[in-house]
Protein backbone atom coordinates (compact mmCIF):
# COMPACT_ATOMS: atom_id res chain seq x y z
CA UNK A 1 0.00 0.00 0.00
CA UNK A 2 1.23 3.48 -0.85
CA UNK A 3 1.11 5.90 2.04
CA UNK A 4 0.03 9.44 1.15
CA UNK A 5 0.01 10.80 -2.39
CA UNK A 6 2.18 8.75 -4.77
CA UNK A 7 5.14 10.59 -6.29
CA UNK A 8 5.44 11.29 -10.00
CA UNK A 9 8.17 8.64 -10.13
CA UNK A 10 5.75 6.04 -8.74
CA UNK A 11 3.01 7.20 -11.12
CA UNK A 12 5.39 6.93 -14.08
CA UNK A 13 6.47 3.43 -13.04
CA UNK A 14 2.85 2.27 -12.66
CA UNK A 15 1.89 3.84 -15.99
CA UNK A 16 4.77 2.09 -17.77
CA UNK A 17 3.83 -1.23 -16.17
CA UNK A 18 0.21 -0.75 -17.24
CA UNK A 19 1.28 -0.04 -20.81
CA UNK A 20 3.62 -3.05 -20.88
CA UNK A 21 0.88 -5.27 -19.40
CA UNK A 22 -1.68 -4.22 -22.00
CA UNK A 23 0.82 -4.72 -24.83
CA UNK A 24 1.86 -8.16 -23.54
CA UNK A 25 -1.78 -9.27 -23.13
CA UNK A 26 -2.66 -8.06 -26.63
CA UNK A 27 0.26 -9.87 -28.26
CA UNK A 28 -0.31 -13.04 -26.22
CA UNK A 29 -4.00 -13.07 -27.18
CA UNK A 30 -3.11 -12.43 -30.81
CA UNK A 31 -0.63 -15.34 -30.85
CA UNK A 32 -3.05 -17.71 -29.09
CA UNK A 33 -6.10 -17.04 -31.22
CA UNK A 34 -4.04 -17.00 -34.44
CA UNK A 35 -2.69 -20.45 -33.68
CA UNK A 36 -6.15 -21.75 -32.68
CA UNK A 37 -7.70 -20.38 -35.87
CA UNK A 38 -4.90 -21.85 -38.02
CA UNK A 39 -5.31 -25.22 -36.27
CA UNK A 40 -9.05 -25.27 -36.97
CA UNK A 41 -8.62 -24.35 -40.62
CA UNK A 42 -5.83 -26.90 -41.15
CA UNK A 43 -7.74 -29.72 -39.46
CA UNK A 44 -10.91 -29.00 -41.45
CA UNK A 45 -8.83 -29.19 -44.64
CA UNK A 46 -7.63 -32.67 -43.64
CA UNK A 47 -11.18 -33.73 -42.78
CA UNK A 48 -12.44 -32.40 -46.11
CA UNK A 49 -9.91 -34.59 -47.92
CA UNK A 50 -11.16 -37.59 -45.96
CA UNK A 51 -14.85 -36.76 -46.64
CA UNK A 52 -14.15 -36.32 -50.36
CA UNK A 53 -12.34 -39.67 -50.40
CA UNK A 54 -15.31 -41.36 -48.72
CA UNK A 55 -17.72 -39.86 -51.25
CA UNK A 56 -15.57 -41.05 -54.17
CA UNK A 57 -15.35 -44.54 -52.70
CA UNK A 58 -19.10 -44.79 -52.14
CA UNK A 59 -19.97 -43.35 -55.54
CA UNK A 60 -17.67 -45.86 -57.23
CA UNK A 61 -19.76 -48.74 -55.91
CA UNK A 62 -22.15 -50.24 -58.53
CA UNK A 63 -24.98 -50.82 -56.08
CA UNK A 64 -25.00 -48.48 -53.12
CA UNK A 65 -27.97 -49.63 -51.18
CA UNK A 66 -28.22 -48.36 -47.63
CA UNK A 67 -31.57 -48.74 -45.91
CA UNK A 68 -33.23 -45.60 -44.60
CA UNK A 69 -32.08 -44.50 -41.13
CA UNK A 70 -29.23 -47.00 -41.35
CA UNK A 71 -25.75 -45.66 -40.85
CA UNK A 72 -22.77 -47.09 -42.59
CA UNK A 73 -19.93 -46.23 -40.27
CA UNK A 74 -16.31 -47.14 -39.95
CA UNK A 75 -13.52 -46.52 -37.47
CA UNK A 76 -10.28 -45.49 -39.14
CA UNK A 77 -7.51 -44.57 -36.73
CA UNK A 78 -4.80 -44.78 -39.33
CA UNK A 79 -5.58 -41.57 -41.21
CA UNK A 80 -6.58 -39.13 -38.47
CA UNK A 81 -6.68 -39.50 -34.66
CA UNK A 82 -9.89 -41.27 -33.52
CA UNK A 83 -11.33 -40.96 -37.02
CA UNK A 84 -14.96 -42.02 -37.48
CA UNK A 85 -16.73 -41.95 -40.85
CA UNK A 86 -20.49 -42.10 -41.47
CA UNK A 87 -22.56 -42.62 -44.63
CA UNK A 88 -26.35 -42.66 -44.66
CA UNK A 89 -29.25 -41.88 -46.95
CA UNK A 90 -31.08 -38.60 -46.47
CA UNK A 91 -34.49 -39.50 -44.97
CA UNK A 92 -37.41 -38.84 -47.29
CA UNK A 93 -39.23 -36.87 -44.60
CA UNK A 94 -36.03 -34.98 -43.69
CA UNK A 95 -36.38 -36.18 -40.11
CA UNK A 96 -32.87 -36.78 -38.79
CA UNK A 97 -33.81 -37.39 -35.13
CA UNK A 98 -33.07 -41.15 -35.23
CA UNK A 99 -29.68 -40.62 -36.91
CA UNK A 100 -28.92 -37.71 -34.64
CA UNK A 101 -29.50 -39.86 -31.55
CA UNK A 102 -27.25 -42.64 -32.88
CA UNK A 103 -24.17 -40.59 -33.67
CA UNK A 104 -24.84 -37.68 -31.27
CA UNK A 105 -24.67 -34.93 -33.85
CA UNK A 106 -27.36 -32.19 -34.00
CA UNK A 107 -29.77 -32.54 -36.95
CA UNK A 108 -29.16 -28.91 -37.92
CA UNK A 109 -25.73 -30.04 -39.13
CA UNK A 110 -27.33 -32.58 -41.51
CA UNK A 111 -29.79 -30.00 -42.83
CA UNK A 112 -26.94 -27.58 -43.43
CA UNK A 113 -25.07 -30.25 -45.44
CA UNK A 114 -28.12 -30.92 -47.62
CA UNK A 115 -28.72 -27.20 -48.13
CA UNK A 116 -25.11 -26.13 -48.88
CA UNK A 117 -23.65 -29.40 -50.18
CA UNK A 118 -20.96 -29.25 -47.52
CA UNK A 119 -20.80 -28.09 -43.88
CA UNK A 120 -18.66 -28.46 -40.78
CA UNK A 121 -19.25 -28.71 -37.05
CA UNK A 122 -17.27 -29.35 -33.89
CA UNK A 123 -17.96 -30.12 -30.26
CA UNK A 124 -15.49 -30.19 -27.36
CA UNK A 125 -13.43 -33.10 -28.73
CA UNK A 126 -14.45 -34.01 -32.32
CA UNK A 127 -14.47 -32.07 -35.54
CA UNK A 128 -16.93 -33.01 -38.30
CA UNK A 129 -17.20 -32.20 -41.99
CA UNK A 130 -19.97 -33.57 -44.19
CA UNK A 131 -20.71 -33.64 -47.90
CA UNK A 132 -23.85 -34.66 -49.76
CA UNK A 133 -23.81 -36.77 -52.94
CA UNK A 134 -26.26 -38.68 -55.14
CA UNK A 135 -26.10 -42.26 -56.32
CA UNK A 136 -28.83 -44.22 -58.10
CA UNK A 137 -31.17 -41.22 -57.78
CA UNK A 138 -30.80 -41.20 -54.02
CA UNK A 139 -29.17 -38.51 -51.92
CA UNK A 140 -26.60 -39.56 -49.34
CA UNK A 141 -24.53 -37.79 -46.69
CA UNK A 142 -20.91 -38.73 -45.99
CA UNK A 143 -19.35 -37.42 -42.75
CA UNK A 144 -15.72 -37.60 -41.70
CA UNK A 145 -14.90 -36.88 -38.04
CA UNK A 146 -11.77 -37.01 -35.92
CA UNK A 147 -10.25 -35.68 -32.78
CA UNK A 148 -7.97 -32.61 -33.12
CA UNK A 149 -5.15 -33.67 -30.87
CA UNK A 150 -3.33 -30.39 -31.43
CA UNK A 151 -6.22 -28.36 -30.00
CA UNK A 152 -6.96 -30.84 -27.21
CA UNK A 153 -3.40 -31.36 -26.02
CA UNK A 154 -0.99 -28.86 -27.54
CA UNK A 155 -3.10 -25.75 -27.01
CA UNK A 156 -3.14 -26.50 -23.30
CA UNK A 157 0.64 -26.53 -23.38
CA UNK A 158 0.56 -23.29 -25.39
CA UNK A 159 -1.68 -21.69 -22.74
CA UNK A 160 0.68 -22.63 -19.93
CA UNK A 161 3.67 -21.37 -21.94
CA UNK A 162 2.00 -18.04 -22.70
CA UNK A 163 0.96 -17.54 -19.06
CA UNK A 164 4.51 -18.28 -17.90
CA UNK A 165 5.90 -15.84 -20.48
CA UNK A 166 3.40 -13.19 -19.39
CA UNK A 167 4.36 -13.54 -15.72
CA UNK A 168 8.07 -13.31 -16.60
CA UNK A 169 7.42 -10.36 -18.94
CA UNK A 170 5.48 -8.53 -16.21
CA UNK A 171 8.25 -9.17 -13.74
CA UNK A 172 10.93 -7.82 -16.08
CA UNK A 173 8.68 -4.93 -17.15
CA UNK A 174 8.34 -3.99 -13.48
CA UNK A 175 12.13 -3.97 -13.09
CA UNK A 176 12.57 -2.03 -16.34
CA UNK A 177 9.83 0.48 -15.37
CA UNK A 178 11.45 1.05 -12.00
CA UNK A 179 14.89 1.51 -13.55
CA UNK A 180 13.57 3.80 -16.32
CA UNK A 181 11.52 6.00 -13.98
CA UNK A 182 14.45 6.23 -11.59
CA UNK A 183 16.78 7.19 -14.47
CA UNK A 184 14.33 9.80 -15.76
CA UNK A 185 13.78 11.41 -12.37
CA UNK A 186 17.34 11.17 -11.07
CA UNK A 187 18.43 14.52 -12.64
CA UNK A 188 15.27 16.20 -11.30
CA UNK A 189 15.86 14.83 -7.81
CA UNK A 190 19.49 15.93 -8.06
CA UNK A 191 18.40 19.45 -9.05
CA UNK A 192 15.83 19.50 -6.25
CA UNK A 193 18.52 18.58 -3.73
CA UNK A 194 20.83 21.27 -5.09
CA UNK A 195 18.06 23.88 -4.99
CA UNK A 196 17.37 23.02 -1.35
CA UNK A 197 21.01 23.81 -0.56
CA UNK A 198 20.69 27.32 -1.96
CA UNK A 199 19.77 29.95 0.60
CA UNK A 200 20.45 33.61 1.28
CA UNK A 201 23.84 32.57 2.68
CA UNK A 202 25.11 30.94 -0.53
CA UNK A 203 23.30 32.60 -3.42
CA UNK A 204 26.48 32.22 -5.51
CA UNK A 205 25.75 28.50 -6.00
CA UNK A 206 24.45 27.50 -9.44
CA UNK A 207 22.90 24.38 -10.92
CA UNK A 208 25.18 22.33 -13.13
CA UNK A 209 24.02 21.43 -16.67
CA UNK A 210 23.02 17.82 -17.29
CA UNK A 211 24.73 16.01 -20.20
CA UNK A 212 22.52 15.21 -23.20
CA UNK A 213 19.36 16.64 -21.64
CA UNK A 214 18.30 19.70 -23.64
CA UNK A 215 14.90 20.24 -21.98
CA UNK A 216 16.30 20.00 -18.47
CA UNK A 217 19.24 22.27 -19.34
CA UNK A 218 16.79 24.93 -20.52
CA UNK A 219 15.13 24.72 -17.10
CA UNK A 220 18.55 24.91 -15.39
CA UNK A 221 19.56 27.96 -17.47
CA UNK A 222 16.28 29.68 -16.62
CA UNK A 223 16.71 28.91 -12.94
CA UNK A 224 20.33 30.11 -12.95
CA UNK A 225 19.26 33.34 -14.66
CA UNK A 226 16.67 33.82 -11.94
CA UNK A 227 19.37 33.22 -9.30
CA UNK A 228 21.56 35.85 -10.99
CA UNK A 229 18.78 38.40 -10.67
CA UNK A 230 18.01 37.40 -7.10
CA UNK A 231 21.70 37.54 -6.16
CA UNK A 232 22.04 40.96 -7.74
CA UNK A 233 18.97 42.22 -5.92
CA UNK A 234 20.05 40.62 -2.66
CA UNK A 235 23.56 42.04 -2.81
CA UNK A 236 22.19 45.43 -3.72
CA UNK A 237 19.80 45.32 -0.79
CA UNK A 238 22.50 44.12 1.60
CA UNK A 239 24.83 47.00 0.87
CA UNK A 240 22.40 49.64 -0.18
CA UNK A 241 21.08 50.75 3.18
CA UNK A 242 24.48 51.42 4.76
CA UNK A 243 25.97 53.12 1.73
CA UNK A 244 22.84 55.12 0.98
CA UNK A 245 22.55 56.33 4.55
CA UNK A 246 26.13 57.55 4.44
CA UNK A 247 25.93 59.14 1.01
CA UNK A 248 22.61 60.88 1.59
CA UNK A 249 23.54 62.08 5.03
CA UNK A 250 26.63 63.97 3.77
CA UNK A 251 24.80 66.57 1.62
CA UNK A 252 21.97 66.75 4.15
CA UNK A 253 24.45 67.48 6.93
CA UNK A 254 26.03 70.18 4.80
CA UNK A 255 22.64 71.73 4.00
CA UNK A 256 21.57 71.69 7.63
CA UNK A 257 24.91 73.07 8.79
CA UNK A 258 24.90 75.94 6.31
CA UNK A 259 21.29 76.80 7.17
CA UNK A 260 22.01 76.64 10.90
CA UNK A 261 25.06 78.92 10.60
CA UNK A 262 23.14 81.38 8.41
CA UNK A 263 20.27 81.60 10.93
CA UNK A 264 22.44 81.85 14.04
CA UNK A 265 23.07 85.61 13.60
CA UNK A 266 21.96 88.31 11.20
CA UNK A 267 24.24 88.33 8.17
CA UNK A 268 24.78 90.35 5.01
CA UNK A 269 22.82 89.76 1.79
CA UNK A 270 25.95 88.48 0.04
CA UNK A 271 26.49 85.94 2.81
CA UNK A 272 22.89 84.68 2.52
CA UNK A 273 23.29 84.34 -1.25
CA UNK A 274 26.52 82.39 -0.77
CA UNK A 275 24.81 80.16 1.79
CA UNK A 276 21.81 79.52 -0.52
CA UNK A 277 24.18 78.69 -3.38
CA UNK A 278 25.93 76.10 -1.19
CA UNK A 279 22.57 74.65 -0.17
CA UNK A 280 21.50 74.51 -3.85
CA UNK A 281 24.71 72.73 -4.83
CA UNK A 282 24.30 70.16 -2.07
CA UNK A 283 20.64 69.66 -2.99
CA UNK A 284 21.63 69.01 -6.62
CA UNK A 285 24.16 66.41 -5.45
CA UNK A 286 21.43 64.85 -3.35
CA UNK A 287 19.12 64.79 -6.40
CA UNK A 288 21.78 63.09 -8.56
CA UNK A 289 22.38 60.43 -5.93
CA UNK A 290 18.67 59.73 -5.57
CA UNK A 291 18.33 59.40 -9.37
CA UNK A 292 21.30 57.04 -9.39
CA UNK A 293 19.65 54.99 -6.66
CA UNK A 294 16.47 54.73 -8.72
CA UNK A 295 18.47 53.59 -11.75
CA UNK A 296 20.26 50.87 -9.76
CA UNK A 297 16.95 49.76 -8.28
CA UNK A 298 15.34 49.48 -11.72
CA UNK A 299 18.22 47.53 -13.26
CA UNK A 300 18.77 45.35 -10.21
CA UNK A 301 15.22 44.43 -9.29
CA UNK A 302 13.17 44.34 -12.48
CA UNK A 303 15.18 43.82 -15.62
CA UNK A 304 12.24 42.45 -17.63
CA UNK A 305 10.57 45.84 -18.00
CA UNK A 306 13.27 46.96 -20.45
CA UNK A 307 12.52 46.81 -24.16
CA UNK A 308 15.02 44.64 -26.04
CA UNK A 309 16.04 45.00 -29.69
CA UNK A 310 18.98 44.32 -32.03
CA UNK A 311 22.04 46.42 -31.13
CA UNK A 312 25.31 46.56 -33.08
CA UNK A 313 28.07 46.85 -30.52
CA UNK A 314 30.58 48.55 -32.85
CA UNK A 315 28.18 51.39 -33.64
CA UNK A 316 27.24 51.70 -29.97
CA UNK A 317 30.90 51.89 -28.87
CA UNK A 318 31.73 54.49 -31.52
CA UNK A 319 28.82 56.57 -30.25
CA UNK A 320 29.93 56.18 -26.62
CA UNK A 321 33.50 57.24 -27.50
CA UNK A 322 32.26 60.24 -29.48
CA UNK A 323 30.03 61.32 -26.59
CA UNK A 324 32.87 60.90 -24.06
CA UNK A 325 35.19 63.03 -26.20
CA UNK A 326 32.55 65.70 -26.68
CA UNK A 327 31.83 65.92 -22.94
CA UNK A 328 35.50 66.18 -22.01
CA UNK A 329 38.09 66.88 -24.69
CA UNK A 330 40.79 65.41 -22.40
CA UNK A 331 39.32 61.93 -22.72
CA UNK A 332 41.64 59.84 -24.91
CA UNK A 333 39.96 56.65 -26.12
CA UNK A 334 41.43 54.36 -28.79
CA UNK A 335 39.16 51.91 -30.57
CA UNK A 336 40.99 48.69 -31.51
CA UNK A 337 39.23 47.09 -34.50
CA UNK A 338 41.89 44.46 -35.27
CA UNK A 339 39.71 41.68 -33.82
CA UNK A 340 36.52 42.61 -35.68
CA UNK A 341 34.90 39.61 -37.42
CA UNK A 342 34.41 39.55 -41.20
CA UNK A 343 30.69 39.09 -40.75
CA UNK A 344 29.23 42.23 -39.09
CA UNK A 345 26.15 40.21 -38.03
CA UNK A 346 28.31 38.65 -35.33
CA UNK A 347 28.53 42.06 -33.64
CA UNK A 348 24.79 42.20 -32.93
CA UNK A 349 23.40 41.52 -29.47
CA UNK A 350 19.88 41.42 -28.06
CA UNK A 351 19.58 44.42 -25.77
CA UNK A 352 18.33 47.81 -24.76
CA UNK A 353 20.46 50.40 -26.53
CA UNK A 354 20.05 53.12 -23.90
CA UNK A 355 21.03 50.85 -21.03
CA UNK A 356 23.99 49.37 -22.93
CA UNK A 357 25.12 52.88 -23.84
CA UNK A 358 24.93 53.87 -20.17
CA UNK A 359 26.92 50.80 -19.04
CA UNK A 360 29.68 51.24 -21.65
CA UNK A 361 29.87 54.99 -20.99
CA UNK A 362 30.29 54.45 -17.24
CA UNK A 363 33.14 51.99 -17.69
CA UNK A 364 34.96 54.01 -20.38
CA UNK A 365 34.54 57.30 -18.46
CA UNK A 366 35.86 55.62 -15.30
CA UNK A 367 38.88 54.42 -17.29
CA UNK A 368 39.56 57.95 -18.57
CA UNK A 369 39.04 59.53 -15.17
CA UNK A 370 41.11 57.16 -13.05
CA UNK A 371 43.97 57.05 -15.58
CA UNK A 372 44.31 60.84 -15.49
CA UNK A 373 43.18 61.02 -19.11
CA UNK A 374 45.85 58.68 -20.45
CA UNK A 375 44.82 56.60 -23.41
CA UNK A 376 42.07 54.03 -22.78
CA UNK A 377 42.00 51.12 -25.21
CA UNK A 378 38.64 49.66 -26.23
CA UNK A 379 38.83 46.33 -28.13
CA UNK A 380 35.89 44.66 -29.84
CA UNK A 381 35.75 41.08 -31.12
CA UNK A 382 33.32 38.23 -31.63
CA UNK A 383 33.06 34.47 -31.94
CA UNK A 384 30.20 32.42 -33.32
CA UNK A 385 28.40 32.64 -29.96
CA UNK A 386 29.50 35.78 -28.15
CA UNK A 387 30.53 39.40 -28.58
CA UNK A 388 33.50 40.54 -26.47
CA UNK A 389 34.41 44.05 -25.32
CA UNK A 390 37.68 44.72 -23.49
CA UNK A 391 38.34 48.14 -21.91
CA UNK A 392 41.85 48.62 -20.64
CA UNK A 393 43.38 51.64 -18.90
CA UNK A 394 46.72 52.42 -17.26
CA UNK A 395 45.29 54.22 -14.27
CA UNK A 396 45.52 54.02 -10.52
CA UNK A 397 43.97 50.54 -10.35
CA UNK A 398 42.16 49.04 -7.36
CA UNK A 399 43.84 47.68 -4.22
CA UNK A 400 43.60 43.88 -3.99
CA UNK A 401 42.03 44.06 -0.53
CA UNK A 402 39.10 46.06 -1.89
CA UNK A 403 38.31 44.05 -5.02
CA UNK A 404 35.45 42.18 -3.30
CA UNK A 405 33.60 45.47 -2.66
CA UNK A 406 33.79 47.05 -6.10
CA UNK A 407 30.19 46.13 -6.94
CA UNK A 408 28.76 47.66 -3.74
CA UNK A 409 26.75 50.79 -4.58
CA UNK A 410 28.52 53.97 -3.44
CA UNK A 411 31.68 52.12 -2.56
CA UNK A 412 34.81 53.98 -3.60
CA UNK A 413 38.29 52.58 -3.35
CA UNK A 414 40.65 54.10 -0.85
CA UNK A 415 42.89 55.55 -3.59
CA UNK A 416 40.09 57.58 -5.28
CA UNK A 417 39.85 60.45 -2.81
CA UNK A 418 41.27 62.89 -5.35
CA UNK A 419 38.65 61.95 -7.96
CA UNK A 420 35.02 62.96 -8.09
CA UNK A 421 32.42 60.24 -8.18
CA UNK A 422 29.64 58.45 -6.32
CA UNK A 423 30.66 54.83 -6.66
CA UNK A 424 27.64 53.79 -8.74
CA UNK A 425 29.10 53.37 -12.24
CA UNK A 426 30.48 49.85 -11.93
CA UNK A 427 27.57 48.26 -9.98
CA UNK A 428 25.13 49.92 -12.36
CA UNK A 429 27.08 48.61 -15.39
CA UNK A 430 27.19 45.09 -13.95
CA UNK A 431 23.43 45.10 -13.35
CA UNK A 432 22.80 46.23 -16.92
CA UNK A 433 25.14 43.58 -18.36
CA UNK A 434 23.46 40.87 -16.29
CA UNK A 435 20.07 41.95 -17.63
CA UNK A 436 21.49 41.19 -21.08
CA UNK A 437 22.68 37.74 -19.97
CA UNK A 438 26.22 39.00 -20.23
CA UNK A 439 29.22 38.71 -17.97
CA UNK A 440 31.53 41.39 -16.58
CA UNK A 441 34.98 40.56 -15.21
CA UNK A 442 37.29 43.17 -13.65
CA UNK A 443 41.02 42.60 -13.30
CA UNK A 444 42.96 45.38 -11.65
CA UNK A 445 46.29 46.07 -10.04
CA UNK A 446 46.99 49.16 -8.02
CA UNK A 447 49.12 51.76 -9.85
CA UNK A 448 49.21 49.55 -12.95
CA UNK A 449 45.72 49.75 -14.39
CA UNK A 450 42.37 48.07 -14.79
CA UNK A 451 41.03 45.75 -17.47
CA UNK A 452 37.28 45.18 -17.81
CA UNK A 453 36.18 42.21 -19.92
CA UNK A 454 32.56 42.08 -21.03
CA UNK A 455 30.85 39.26 -22.86
CA UNK A 456 27.38 39.24 -24.43
CA UNK A 457 25.58 36.37 -26.19
CA UNK A 458 25.30 37.04 -29.92
CA UNK A 459 21.90 38.02 -31.30
CA UNK A 460 19.94 35.01 -32.61
CA UNK A 461 16.84 35.83 -34.66
CA UNK A 462 13.69 34.13 -33.42
CA UNK A 463 11.76 32.10 -36.01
Amino acid sequence: MLKGNPTNQTKTMLLLMLVFTVVILLFSGLVYFSIVNFSHQRFYELLKIRATTIVQIEKSKEHLDIPENHILNSLNNEELPMEKDYVFEVPKDSNYSQISNQIHIPDTFFKSIVKKGESNYNDKEFYYIGQSFTSNNKTYIAIASAQNHYVVYYLGYLKRTLITCMVLALFFSMIFSFYLSKTLFRPILKITGKVKEISSENLHLRLEPQPDNKELNELIDTFNDMLNRIETSFETQNHLIGNVSHELRTPLTSIMGEADVALSIRRSEEHYQETLQIILNEAEKLDKKIKALLMIAQTGFDGKIQKMDKVRMDQLLWDVIETATRINSKNNVFMDISMLPENPKKLKVQGNEQLLHLAMANIINNGCKYSNFQQVKVSLGATDDHVYVIIKDSGIGIPDSEMDKIYDPFFRASNTKNYEGYGIGLPLARNIIRIHNGELIVNSKENVGTTVQIRFPIYVPTE
